[in-house]
């Protein structure tokens, strides 16, 4: 079996951990420590948050275009699946707190998601997700969350705050009307469905494969939408 090769390694911003750029074969990995955050092999889940989102949005686009934001930037996949969605007055904004993200997917992981960040409907924010949402430019129809591991499973502390009680209800108020708050994560939460339904939202689960119709481990994405 290939071993991984260690391509780049860089800090996270307010920690002592870095995240580093692996490669075995044709496969590039993304760690934080020893744990994978995210593989080019399986990206279904990440698709999925994207198509999800679009689905609950479909009867409510607007004719000056859809303003859709997503939390993390990873590999590119969900914000490659949320333009394929998109038309040309759609406007997506992606938030990424980690340079060395944007750095790579500008580079050697540009072509697993098809060079999204060369989009001209796609900006990228490299900032904290969390600080849109408080104070957004202007109202969002979607939230697209894929930050860490999900509710449950935060390598990063105070990646927290964006699924507590408050952050969930700073992201009910950065939404339109009708809006879509979706999140992706590693395991099903019913504390946090039971969270986000008191911060505003209707909500529903949906269990799908890391690799899409190729299976793989299940991951779990909440769709609410702002009541």
């Amino acid at each position: 079996m290939n071993r991984f090769e260690l391509l780049d390694s860089q800090p996270i911003p307010g920690t002592d951990q870095f995240m580093r750029l692996l490669r075995r074969g044709s496969e590039l990995v993304i760690h934080v420590g020893s744990r994978e955050l995210m593989s080019t092999r399986m990206h279904g889940s990440e698709d999925a948050l994207a198509d999800l989102a679009w689905d609950a949005l479909r009867w409510q686009q607007r004719e000056e275009g859809a303003r859709i934001l997503i939390g993390g930037l990873g590999i590119g996949y969900t914000a490659a699946a949320a333009l394929r969605r998109a038309r040309e007055a759609d406007r997506v904004t992606v938030a990424e707190l980690v340079p060395a993200v944007v750095m790579w997917n500008r580079g050697i992981l540009g072509e697993a998601a098809e060079h999204p960040l060369n989009d001209p409907r796609l900006s990228v924010y490299e900032g904290d997700v969390a600080d849109l949402i408080e104070t957004p430019p202007s109202p969002f129809d979607a939230i697209l969350l894929d930050v860490d591991n999900g509710p449950s499973a935060l390598t990063r502390d105070t990646n927290s705050r964006l699924y507590t009680p408050h952050g969930l209800q700073r992201c009910a108020s950065a939404l339109r009307p009708g809006g879509v708050l979706g999140v992706w994560s590693a395991f099903e939460d019913d504390l946090f469905i039971r969270r986000m339904m008191r911060a505003g939202f209707s909500v529903t689960p949906h269990a799908v494969r890391a690799r899409g119709r190729r299976g793989g481990r299940r991951h779990t994405i909440f769709i609410g939408t702002v009541r």
